[in-house]
């Protein structure tokens, strides 16, 4: 059976998908913008806002994701401005707003048009993802699939909002603690000027994290194949 031929209201969406996603990383990467996104830039306009910083965060992590702005700047931001601790807090919410925001423009724009693409070899996959969804996208998470990428992605797939959402939730705390504990650590070493903090169970520990964040997928990867 060959796949549904896509209307003219799908291969339209399609259309504004694409120029969505060419026109923002042309915006950030290629315009005057790009010397707006930097660290310092955006850290003084946090700087700027007082107790209304954390929301402003929020919302600028939010539209970054969307915007294909890095992801390691603005979660080590975070960190650097906020600390360890309220700095995973305000980079998890961040990130998950960000991400159901990709997820539903995905979904709204492109959707129509990839499933009218998907044929008979396709169609089982796609339909397991939607029954395995959960597993699916936490799994991904785990291994440190590229954020924003698959944000929009699996927009495109008929995995469930909840499921995705549920599987980023658990998926990136990992990740995301142990780089905002790491970063936001060394930035407290570093502004108390007590370089003999350096030596602490505290310090070493962050970095222990952060080393062993890069074996995750590997060891995530091996346990699922022992499995099979």
């Amino acid at each position: 059976m060959n796949a549904a031929k896509p209307k003219s209201g799908g291969r339209f969406k399609a259309l504004i998908f694409g120029l969505f996603i060419v026109g923002a990383i042309v915006l950030i990467r290629f315009t005057p913008v790009k010397d707006y996104v930097t660290a310092e830039m955006l850290g003084a306009l946090l700087a700027s806002v007082g107790r209304w910083a954390p929301l402003l965060y929020i919302v600028v992590y939010a539209v970054g994701v969307c915007l294909f702005i890095p992801g390691t700047l603005l979660t080590g931001l975070g960190a650097a401005i906020f600390g360890p601790y309220w700095g995973f807090l305000w980079v998890w919410v961040g990130a998950m707003i960000g991400s159901a925001g990709a997820f539903v423009i995905g979904r709204t724009l492109g959707r129509e048009f990839a499933a009218s693409l998907i044929g008979d070899r396709l169609k089982k996959y796609d339909e397991a993802i939607e029954r395995n969804g959960f597993a699916t996208v936490l799994y991904l998470r785990l291994v440190y699939f590229p954020f924003t990428p698959m944000n929009f992605g699996m927009g495109l797939t008929r995995v469930r909002f909840v499921d995705y959402m549920a599987g980023t939730g658990l998926g990136i705390i990992v990740g995301t603690f142990i780089f905002t504990f790491f970063i936001g650590t060394l930035k407290d070493v570093w502004a108390s000027g007590n370089w003999g903090e350096l030596i602490s169970f505290k310090v070493f520990f962050s970095i222990a994290l952060f080393v062993f964040s890069f074996f995750i997928p590997t060891i995530i990867k091996r346990s699922r194949g022992e499995r099979k």
